[in-house]
């Protein structure tokens, strides 16, 4: 209840008796407002909203609302407020590598990685090395090797010594045993070192590092022999049909007698050795005159013009068909000189070689 002290004054009159009031609203005060609007209800189905924060004069309040203690329906994770696809893990990646269209696709794509990945490699290879020249020099088969063997060992019975060709081009070796080819001189090579190798060990002579010197001055004695021939032909200026793989396959050819010459300097010592490397380089000499006549004395076609156009006008008074003539003669002494250089050289270089390897006494026996 409250009391009005100015309706308890009479102006007129004496005191007046105090009024109580019971109804506040009847004064004309309004009614406080709460602090703050109740939500209203929302229907099913709807999602509820949160109500407001509540808000005072100064102080502002945060609500926090805590995402990972409500567990959504569904395979849905919720980052920032919006659905994120699931984080796989291990067992669905390896269950997932084993299905055969991803393995399919792996496998070509490793196919098609290895394709680039050789085809990279020729084409950089290629710059430096002809690689298609080289599969032509290491086209052989066993029958092959068999015959240019018996024909390097017994090259006084051979008769025919032309190289045939296709059209414009050599036949493959393995079809034409007077083509020159590069797998026997590789293999000689490296039969060379490991039968140097052994050679020693029957001497008490091995060590570890004997293998690489062995292998190291033969491979520089190619070189410095290749080099050599390569700069007499430029200063003589011969020009020939020989190229340089025909070069180091012909000069490769040695190693043949090289290898019969030691093996029979374990079995009969140093006579052996020396009567098998007299008979090898006599054959070897023969071979390379024969063969290399051939490519040599071929020459370059211009030669050939020049001499076919003596023989059919031969009183043609042209002041250059003498020199034309001088110019041939001088060429083809040049390149039997290159020859006759070639067929002595190598005999000399396959006693360089292997003489320090020869033992006094037949291997076999100190080994016993």
């Amino acid at each position: 209840m409250n009391f009005n002290a100015s309706r308890n004054v009479n102006p007129v009159g004496g005191p007046r008796k105090a009024k109580r009031v019971s109804d506040v609203s009847a004064m004309g005060v309004p009614s406080p407002s709460p602090a703050y609007n109740t939500p209203p209800a929302y229907s099913q189905g709807f999602e509820t909203v949160p109500p407001a924060a509540p808000y005072q004069q100064g102080i502002q309040v945060e609500t926090r609302q805590d995402f990972a203690a409500a567990e959504p329906a569904g395979n849905f994770g919720y980052m920032a407020g919006y659905p994120q696809a699931p984080m796989p893990s291990a067992a669905n990646i390896g269950s997932m590598l084993h299905q055969p269209i991803v393995q399919d696709m792996a496998l070509q794509y490793g196919s098609v990685l290895a394709a680039e990945g050789r085809a990279a490699v020729s084409r950089e290879l290629g710059r430096f090395v002809p690689m298609t020249r080289l599969r032509y020099y290491f086209a052989v088969d066993t029958r092959y090797v068999l015959k240019k063997l018996l024909l390097l060992v017994f090259p006084f019975t051979h008769k025919e010594w032309m190289v045939r060709y296709d059209q414009d081009s050599p036949v493959q070796p393995r079809y034409d045993v007077n083509a020159p080819d590069l797998y026997l001189p590789a293999m000689g090579y490296v039969t060379y070192v490991l039968l140097a190798g052994f050679m020693l060990g029957l001497q008490h002579r091995f060590s570890p590092e004997q293998i690489s010197i062995q292998a190291s001055s033969a491979l520089a004695y190619i070189i410095f022999e290749m080099v050599l021939y390569l700069i007499t032909l430029y200063i003589t200026n011969t020009s020939t049909a020989l190229k340089t793989l025909d070069l180091l396959a012909f000069s490769g050819y040695k190693y043949c007698t090289m290898i019969a010459s030691l093996l029979c300097a374990l079995m009969m010592g140093s006579t052996g050795y020396y009567c098998c490397l007299a008979y090898g380089s006599c054959a070897l000499s023969f071979f390379l005159v024969k063969t290399l006549r051939l490519h040599l004395l071929s020459g370059p076609r211009e030669a050939e013009q020049r001499s076919s156009y003596e023989y059919s006008f031969p009183a043609n008074p042209n002041p250059y068909s003498e020199s034309w003539s001088k110019a041939g003669a001088g060429g083809t002494k040049r390149r039997l000189y290159f020859l006759l250089f070639v067929a002595i050289t190598q005999p000399l270089l396959s006693w360089w070689l292997t003489y320090h390897l020869v033992p006094a006494r037949p291997a076999l026996t100190q080994a016993r």
